[in-house]
């Protein structure tokens, strides 16, 4: 009677290996496409992601490239303003146009001093003396 029932614990020993192989083969099948899966997934970003950056670059560019001609307009419209001023005051003020050229004119009335003062001019760089080669 030993022997029926060794038999039969074998077949079972053998069936259970055989069940438990069909198992380990399954579970690295599933491991293996899981992983796969997740390499294809990540292609997929990367692809998007290369397909949105250069136009997101040359948008932040574009970005920078506006903001710097507004501020350009900006010191334009200033530039504009204070020129403007002036000629209206040219047009209409007397005692402006007077004072204008007479400061370009260099000229002064009676009694009257004008004191000049200039603005610090940078000083020129030293500059070295060139040897002359024979």
């Amino acid at each position: 009677m030993t022997k029926p029932c060794t038999a039969l614990h074998s077949a079972e020993v053998e069936h259970g290996y055989a069940d438990f192989r069909a198992r380990r083969e399954a579970s690295v099948w599933q491991r293996l496409n899981r992983i796969l899966l997740v390499l294809l997934i990540i292609a997929v970003w990367l692809v998007i992601v290369s397909l949105f950056v250069p136009p997101y670059k040359k948008l932040m560019q574009s970005r920078t490239e506006i903001d710097n001609l507004q501020q350009q307009v900006n010191e334009q419209q200033t530039l504009l303003a204070r020129q403007t001023r002036e000629v209206t005051l040219l047009k209409t003020d007397v005692s402006y146009l007077e004072t204008i050229a007479r400061d370009r004119l260099d000229l002064m009335k009676e009694g009257e001093t004008i004191f000049r003062l200039e603005t610090a001019r940078p000083k020129a760089k030293p500059v070295a003396p060139v040897r002359k080669v024979r």
